[in-house]
Parts: structure tokens; C-alpha cells; sequence
């Protein structure tokens, strides 16, 4: 490799590490300026390429009065439609095979009825199969059969309202709200689109997050997958509503000035032939790479071949497909350890950089993500995609021009593992400030991040919550205002802090899984044969964090105070933090952080009445946020009514209570008339 060369792409200016691989980083913008005028010498721009979504798959051409299928498939040996208007008739509508394997057939407008079934039989070398077009547009599951049929849509005009909303601000501090429609209801029941939009966006909205990710939105058939065995990439999953439904959330959540931003799995896609896209046309290597290079393994499901032309053009399609039909903000792109890497990260330790540059890298999944970003911020800047990466591949979140793949930011995957290790394996007493502070702040040079305490993978996966980590079963029978309980104290206080350090000191975003910010008590376990097909702990209990006798909304309410002190000092926007003082005697960090200086106290006993620490500008001070005020189910033990004054040495003196998070802010002199 080369360690010197003539053209260094600011990515290595700027980090001298990064010298060695001069070559390869270089070669990440070749190719990608490779691909780039490819697409536009064959298709005139990059987003006319990704408008595929446009003529695949089934529409009405109102002008013509005639419904026009097209497929690609192009080592299938024939291709019929089938479905209610010919009574699933297998041989009366066949399609037309044309140039580049794509087949087509045209029907009149009053042969095929709105909103009827509808598939498209594929004879191919791996026999002969009713499949759902790859493009379809929604796809409904017999409740009986549990099959899925693609529906005919004679989309009608949505009427949007938000074509003055802005995703600007969001993209500067974005403040996520992750959520999933199917459990937002309290009910044991699968949530719709709708409820969601009516029930639970004004609570997320009151609690001061600016941006919304959803999980799970394409179609998959086991809704236990959260999502992430995507069967159909262009159909919103219709066991929440119709397409309009989702519409409607995303219109209201601009209405109420948020973003939405959905789970974009382009890792991956689901095995399964009844529902998804492998072996389409017979083959394993349609969308697929061929052979064991198209198997996740681990995952049980197909891998994508990003290097060919139709390929990139059907997940370039969907990317701006979402964008455009449901005016979604941005992504979250899912599993791209797995995307950019052959061996997928699995049993990988990326502890040298020659991993990152040399050692299987996929450069044509490498391209795509370069591709998606480009294409994302060209149909909207102010686009907010978010790379889901546990490698920590350098200039994931740098321009594409300097060498990076684009992502705005990238989620700090380490963090919520680490909080999830301390609760399991340390005594509160053992708890290092000098990790804490490694931990939270160790991040790339000029690439965001968004950062999270805990993730929903580990109440999925048979973990628990932060919060159960902390209390347990003690959840159970002492969270009325009514009782004490040791546990519920630590918990409660431990739980706050660990939010408002994240939040403060670990990114440039935030994000938290719905009902997570009031502790919610239960893991997540979708229906399953195991649980007699139970909905009781695939749903969010609300009423919790309402009830004004109960502990939960002790949480709640501190949530929503933590993030209206971040939201209207931009403190996000800032970097980086400043350290005050790093005390392992008292399990105590002080940090400096845009106009805020916040401090934390973890100690489980040590109160020290008289503690100083040095502030880098002398005056006046005052506590803006105490997780220690009675209101947040702390002990009023700190006076946030006191003006605290720098002395002689420019050092505050406070009363530095244990398990406590303190925010001062400068008071500001009032000018002289």
C-alpha cells in the first residue's frame, strides 16, 4: 500500500493514521466517482436512476386507462399474473418477455379492480412458484391461509400538509424518539399506523424529541423479526394500516414540527420464497450474490450483490421511493457491519486499521452506501441518515468528497453495551470515572454521532432494560409514592443520571426507545408459539408513567426537563466537552459543555458539603437541573434556589450530594440603563 502520495483527501489530513491508506481511501472516491457518471451517462442523474419504483411493478397509466405490469426476472422461463380478476387463472394473462429480462403486460382498466389480490406465477429452474412482485406496494396476509398477496393500488392523491416543515433543525441536534407502531398501543393487541400518529406522536412531542424512528415499517413476514427479515422493500407493513395511514402519521408528525425517520435494512433481506424476492426467477443470484457468499448464516437470510447495475437500481429505487411517496425525513440504515465487510463482522475484533482498508472489505457495498447517501441528500439536504455500524469504520459520517460514505451521523453502539456491563458486573463503589468519561467521549474526529443509554435489541434479545437492570422485580410491588425501598431509590437516581450523562457527553444526537424514559417494567417478547401467541409484552404501558401516584413518571418528567435544558442550550451542537475535574475518590466528573457546566456525583455514599472545583469563567452560577429535586423523586437535598459565586481561585463551592447530576448555567448580569 501506498504511504505516500501527491492527493490526500481530507479525510487523512486530517487524521495522520489514516496516512497509510492514502490508496485505498483514494480509491473509495474513484469508485464511487465511477459508479456516479455510470448511472448518469446511462440514465441522465442519479435520481432519475433511483426512479425505477416509478414503471416496476403495477400501475394504473390513467391516461391510457390501462393497468401495466412489469417484472425483472431475467432467467425465468415465463411469467403469469394471477389473482381474483381471472379467478387465479394460470395460463389466461402471460407476460411478455423484453429487453434486459424484464417482462410486462398490459391490462385494461376494468379488468383488474382496485384493492383486489393479486401475484404473478414464475416458472423458473427452481420449479414453479406464485410469488409478490418485488416492487409491490402493499401485500395483506390471509388470516387463515397466512399467506401474502400483493394488492392492486389505484393510489389516490394524499392531500399533505406540511410542505412547509423542515428537517434543518432536527438535523442539528436530532433528539430521536424510537418507537414501533405495532407495539405503541397498551392494548395486547398489534397497533395501527393511525393510533400511533393520533396517541402516541403528541406524547413524544411533549416530552421534547424533535425527530421519530420507527422501526419495522417494510413488509416481513414474522413480526417477531422487529423488522429486519424484510420481505417486500416497498410496501409499508399492512398489519398496521394501509399505505395512507402511514401517510397520515407522517403528515401529522410534521404538523407537530417532527421527523420521522424509518429502519432502512439494506443488509439483508428474508430467505424465504412464499413471500420475498430470492430466487425470483429461478435462480440464486439474482438479487443475491450466488452461493455461500449470499447466505447470512448467522442470520438466516440473503445477502445482496451491491456491484450489479439492477441491484443498486432496485435499493436505490426504495431509498427514494420512501422519500418521495410518505416524504419520510431520513434513515436509519440497518446492519452495515454486516454490509461492508465479507466476513460481516462476525467473531471480528477491528483492533487495527489494516481491517478497515485490507482485509475483506466489500468496496461495491461501500460504493452503494456512498450511492444512498448521495442520492438521500440530493432529493432533500436536509436529510438525516444514520449508520447502525459496530466497527467503527472511519469516515462513515464524512462527505463522500473527502473520502468518507456520508452518513450524517452514526450510532454509538459501545455506549449502551457498556452501561448494560457495569449494571451486570460492577459494584456501584467500583464504578471508574476515568472510564466513564473514555467511554462517552471517544468518538471519531468530525464525524456525529448519535448516542443512546440502552438499545431495544437488549430487552429483545432476553436481556433487560437499564431500568429493570436497576431495580428489577422490586418494580413490581414498590413504585407507589405510597412505600420506601432501598432499591427503588438507587434505581431511580442511578437510572437519571445515566440518561443526562449520555445525553450530555456522548454525542451530537440522542436517542431512546419508547418507553424507556419512564422505565418501562417489561421486556419486549412478540407473539411466539413459546408464549401461546401473547401480546402481552409486545405493547407500552402507559398508564404507568400517567399515573400521578406511581414513581414511573418521576422518570418521565425528568426525561422531559433533561431535554428541554439540551434542546434551548443546543448543547448537542457543541464540541468538545471540557473536563473540570475527574475525581475517583468520589466518583465524581465536572465537565464544560457550550454554556452548561454539568456535574455528577456517582458515588452510592459520599455527600461532601463545601466542594470546590475550578470553573473557567469567574461570576455568578445557577442550578438550571437537579435529579435530586423532589419532583424527580429525589431527596431536596441540593438548594436550586442559591446563587453560587466563584471565590478568589475561580472555583464554585456547592454541596456535592451523592447520586446526584447537577446542571449549572452562568447568570447573566443585567445590563446598566
Amino acid at each position: 500500500m501506498s504511504k505516500t502520495t501527491a492527493n490526500k483527501p481530507k479525510l487523512v489530513q486530517d487524521d495522520p493514521w489514516l496516512e497509510p491508506y492514502t490508496e485505498e481511501i483514494n480509491g473509495r472516491i474513484s469508485r464511487f466517482q465511477s459508479a456516479l457518471k455510470e448511472i448518469e451517462s446511462a440514465s441522465g442523474s442519479l435520481v432519475d436512476f433511483a426512479g425505477a419504483y416509478k414503471e416496476m411493478g403495477l400501475h394504473l397509466d390513467k391516461r391510457k386507462k390501462r393497468w401495466v405490469y412489469k417484472e425483472w426476472a431475467p432467467e425465468a422461463h415465463s411469467l403469469h399474473l394471477v389473482g381474483e380478476f381471472n379467478h387465479w387463472n394460470r395460463e389466461s394473462h402471460p407476460l411478455s418477455r423484453g429487453e434486459g429480462g424484464i417482462w410486462e403486460i398490459s391490462l385494461p382498466e376494468e379488468e383488474l379492480t382496485e384493492n383486489s389480490l393479486f401475484k404473478v406465477q414464475v416458472v423458473g429452474n427452481n420449479g414453479t412458484w406464485d410469488r409478490l412482485p418485488a416492487y409491490a406496494r402493499l401485500v395483506e396476509q390471509d388470516p387463515e391461509t397466512h399467506l401474502f398477496s400483493a394488492v392492486a393500488l389505484n393510489e389516490k392523491a394524499f392531500r399533505w400538509g406540511d410542505k412547509s416543515f423542515s428537517s434543518k433543525k432536527q438535523k442539528k441536534q436530532p433528539i430521536i424518539y424510537e418507537g414501533h407502531v405495532g407495539m405503541g398501543s397498551e392494548e395486547a393487541k398489534v397497533g395501527s399506523y393511525r393510533e400511533f400518529a393520533d396517541d402516541i406522536l403528541p406524547r413524544i412531542k411533549s416530552l421534547g424529541y424533535n425527530t421519530v424512528q420507527l422501526m419495522a415499517i417494510a413488509e416481513h413476514p414474522y413480526y417477531g423479526s422487529f423488522g429486519y427479515h424484510v420481505s417486500n422493500f416497498f410496501a409499508p407493513s399492512s398489519r398496521f394500516g394501509n399505505p395512507n395511514d402511514f401517510k397520515y402519521l407522517v403528515n401529522k408528525a410534521h404538523k407537530l414540527d417532527l421527523a420521522i425517520v424509518i429502519d432502512l435494512v439494506h443488509s439483508h433481506a428474508v430467505k424465504n420464497l412464499a413471500e420475498g424476492i430470492n430466487e425470483f426467477d429461478g435462480s440464486d443470484h439474482q438479487y443475491f450474490h450466488a452461493g455461500g457468499r449470499g447466505n447470512h448464516d448467522a442470520w438466516d437470510s440473503k445477502l445482496f450483490n451491491y456491484g450489479k447495475w439492477e441491484v443498486k437500481q432496485f435499493l436505490l429505487s426504495n431509498v427514494r421511493y420512501w422519500m418521495e411517496e410518505y416524504h419520510v425525513d431520513g434513515f436509519r440504515f440497518d446492519g452495515i457491519t454486516s454490509l461492508m465487510y465479507l466476513h460481516h463482522g462476525d467473531h471480528v475484533s477491528f483492533d487495527h486499521y489494516d481491517k478497515y482498508f485490507v482485509d475483506l472489505v466489500d468496496w461495491d457495498a461501500l460504493s452503494y452506501l456512498q450511492l444512498a447517501n448521495t442520492l438521500a441528500h440530493e432529493i432533500n439536504p436536509e436529510a438525516i441518515t444514520i449508520a447502525e455500524d459496530m466497527s467503527g469504520m472511519p469516515g462513515l459520517c464524512r462527505p463522500v468528497k473527502e473520502g468518507g460514505l456520508g452518513f450524517d451521523f452514526r450510532l454509538q453502539m459501545g455506549i449502551p453495551d457498556f452501561w448494560i456491563k457495569y449494571l451486570k458486573h460492577k459494584n456501584d463503589e467500583d464504578w471508574n470515572v476515568q472510564e466513564l468519561w473514555s467511554v462517552m467521549t471517544n468518538r471519531r474526529y468530525q464525524e456525529r454521532s448519535i448516542a443512546y443509554a440502552e438499545s431495544h435489541d437488549q430487552a429483545i434479545v432476553g436481556d433487560k432494560t437499564v431500568a429493570f437492570w436497576l431495580m428489577d422485580k422490586e418494580m413490581y410491588w414498590h413504585m407507589s409514592k405510597e412505600g420506601e425501598n432501598l432499591i427503588i431509590d438507587r434505581g431511580i437516581a442511578l437510572h437519571k443520571m445515566i440518561r443526562l450523562f449520555t445525553m450530555s457527553l456522548g454525542g451530537e444526537g440522542y436517542l431512546n426507545f419508547m418507553g424507556n424514559e419512564f422505565g418501562h417494567p417489561e421486556w419486549i417478547d412478540f407473539p411466539r408459539e413459546g408464549n401461546n401467541w401473547s401480546y402481552q409484552h409486545a405493547r407500552r404501558q402507559w398508564s404507568l408513567a400517567d399515573a400521578e401516584y406511581l414513581k414511573y413518571h418521576y422518570l418521565k418528567d425528568f426525561d422531559a426537563a433533561m431535554i428541554d435544558v439540551i434542546s434551548q442550550h443546543k448543547t448537542l451542537t457543541v464540541n468538545p466537552a471540557e473536563q473540570l475535574n475527574l475525581d475517583e475518590v468520589n466518583n465524581t466528573i465536572i465537565f464544560k459543555r457550550g454554556d452548561l457546566i454539568f456535574v455528577f456525583n456517582f458515588h452510592p455514599e459520599n455527600a461532601i458539603p463545601a466542594y470546590q472545583f475550578w470553573v473557567p469563567e469567574e461570576g455568578d452560577y445557577k442550578i438550571i437541573l437537579s435529579s435530586d429535586d423532589p419532583e424527580y423523586g429525589g431527596f431536596n437535598r441540593v438548594n436550586t434556589k442559591m446563587v453560587y459565586t466563584t471565590n478568589e481561585e475561580q472555583k464554585l463551592s456547592i454541596y456535592l450530594t451523592n447520586r446526584t447530576a447537577l446542571v449549572f448555567q452562568k447568570v447573566k448580569k443585567k445590563k446598566k440603563k
